[in-house]
C-alpha cells in the first residue's frame, strides 16, 4: 500500500459574498479534488486542541498523527530542525519574520512578508544583522523569503509572543512580547529597526518601490520536542516536500526524507507540478509521502479572494491531479487530501474551525461515497468528524474502514 498526503495549507475558508454566497473550495474548479470526495469519504477534521492556537505547527503535528497537547513546544524548533540548526537542552527557538511596519511611536504591521521578500535578498539582511546585534548567545539563521530564525543559546525569556500574521493593519504595540524577560525580546526587535534603516538591501528595494523589510518580529518560540517518528510508529519509508522550513522541520521529527524541488517558493508562483511530480518519484522508494502547498493560507492571509481560488485550482490540477494520474501504476494506495485549517480572506488569518478532508482508496471496501464533492458544506454534511484530529493518521495507515465507520456512529 502507497499513501499520499496532500495538504493545501489554509483551504478551508467561510462564504464569501463575491463568490455568490459559496466557499473557494465550492465556487473553484476542483474536479480531482472532488473525484476523491465523490469516490472516497470525506468528512471534517478538528486539528486545533482547545486552548491552543490555530497555526501550522500545531495543526499539521495533527495531521501527521501527533498529539500537540503533549508534544508541542513551538514552531521555532521545528524550523530549526529543518535548517539543520542543532539545539541543546534549554536552547530556545524563535521564528523570525521579516516585516514591513509603518513610521512613528507605535507602528503598524503593515505586511508580514515584507512585500514578500525574496530569498537572496533576506538572507544578505539576516546575515547582517547577526553581525550587528548578534551575539554569543543570539545567533540569526537565514531561512527561505520572510521566514527566519533565532536561536537564544542556554534558555531565554518565558514569553507569550504573537504571531505577526494575526495582526496585519493593527497597531503593535498591544502585541509585543510579554512576561519574564520581554523587555530583552522588545528591545532586540528595536536594535534591528535601527540596524535596518540604513541596509543597502533596503535602500534597493525602496529605489524600486517595493516594501522595505523595516524589522524582524520574533514568535512561536520554544525548546526542542520529543516525538516517536511517524516511520518508526509504522513501518514505513517517507518523505516530506513543502518550501516551507516548518514542514520540512516536522518531517524531521516524523522521521521523513526531506525532498528538494526546484522552484518551490512557498507562494502562488510555487513549481506545482514539480511537487506532483516528486510524490510519484518518491514513491518508486517510499511508502509514504506527504506534499504541503503554502500558496492557498498566503493567499488567505492577504484577503485575496480571487488568488485563493486561482491557487485552489493550481493545487487541483497540478499537483492533485498529477498524482492521480501517476499514482494507480504502483498498486494499492490511499490518498489523503485536506487542509490544515480554514484560513478566511474575510478574516485574514486562521481559526481554529475543523476542516474538510477526503480519502480515495484503491481498495473499493474502503470507500463510503458519502459526497458529491469536496467541500466544508459537504465534509458537514456527511456526519463523520475526527476529534482530536491526531487520530486520522492512525486511521489512514490501519484499518480505515473500521476507522471511518467507528465514527459514523
Amino acid at each position: 500500500m502507497k499513501y499520499v498526503v496532500l495538504l493545501g495549507d489554509g483551504m478551508a475558508d467561510w462564504a464569501v459574498e463575491s463568490l455568490g454566497g459559496k466557499t473557494p473550495l465550492e465556487y473553484a474548479k476542483i474536479p480531482h479534488m472532488d473525484r476523491i470526495a465523490r469516490e472516497g469519504t470525506v468528512g471534517l477534521i478538528d486539528t486545533v486542541p482547545k486552548g491552543l492556537k490555530p497555526g501550522s505547527d500545531v495543526a499539521i503535528l495533527s495531521v501527521l498523527g501527533y498529539d500537540p497537547e503533549t508534544c508541542y513546544t513551538g514552531r521555532g524548533p521545528l524550523e530549526a530542525a529543518s535548517m539543520g540548526v542543532h539545539l541543546d537542552p534549554g536552547d530556545l527557538a524563535f521564528r523570525c519574520n521579516l516585516v514591513t511596519l509603518s513610521d512613528g511611536p507605535d507602528p503598524v504591521m503593515v505586511d508580514f512578508t515584507a512585500g514578500h521578500i525574496s530569498t537572496d535578498e533576506a538572507r544578505r539582511i539576516i546575515v547582517g544583522l547577526d553581525r550587528s546585534i548578534g551575539s554569543g548567545l543570539l545567533k540569526f539563521y537565514p531561512g527561505v523569503g520572510y521566514r527566519h530564525l533565532l536561536v537564544w543559546k542556554g534558555g531565554g525569556p518565558v514569553v507569550e509572543t504573537t504571531p505577526p500574521h494575526d495582526i496585519t493593519g493593527q497597531a503593535t504595540a498591544p502585541y509585543l512580547p510579554k512576561g519574564k524577560g520581554a523587555g530583552e525580546v522588545i528591545e532586540l526587535m528595536l536594535k534591528s529597526r535601527a540596524v535596518l534603516k540604513s541596509d543597502p538591501v533596503n535602500r534597493d528595494r525602496a529605489k524600486k518601490g517595493k516594501k522595505e523589510a523595516t524589522s524582524i518580529w520574533l514568535w512561536g518560540q520554544g525548546g526542542k520536542p520529543a516525538m516517536e517518528p511517524l516511520t518508526k510508529k509504522f513501518g514505513l519509508r517517507g518523505g516530506m516536500i513543502s518550501a516551507v522550513d516548518l514542514l520540512n522541520g516536522l518531517g524531521v521529527y516524523a522521521g521523513l526524507e526531506v525532498l528538494r524541488v526546484d522552484g518551490a517558493t512557498g507562494y502562488i508562483d510555487t513549481n506545482y507540478v514539480g511537487k506532483g511530480e516528486k510524490v510519484l518519484e518518491a514513491l518508486e522508494q517510499s511508502d509514504f509521502v506527504f506534499v504541503h502547498v503554502e500558496a492557498p493560507d498566503e493567499m488567505g492571509h492577504e484577503g485575496n479572494t480571487e488568488g485563493k481560488v486561482k491557487a485552489l485550482e493550481d493545487f487541483d490540477e497540478k499537483v492533485v491531479g498529477t498524482v492521480l494520474r501517476g499514482i494507480a501504476r504502483f498498486g494499492d494506495f490511499r490518498v489523503l487530501v485536506l487542509s490544515d485549517h480554514p484560513t478566511p480572506v474575510a478574516k485574514k488569518t486562521h481559526v481554529s474551525e475543523p476542516s474538510p478532508f477526503a480519502v480515495l482508496s484503491s481498495v473499493a471496501a474502503d470507500n463510503l461515497k458519502n459526497a458529491n464533492g469536496y467541500s466544508e458544506p459537504a465534509a458537514r454534511a456527511s456526519g463523520i468528524v475526527v476529534s482530536p484530529g491526531w487520530q486520522l493518521m492512525e486511521g489512514f495507515i490501519r484499518d480505515w474502514r473500521k476507522f471511518i465507520e467507528d465514527r459514523r456512529r
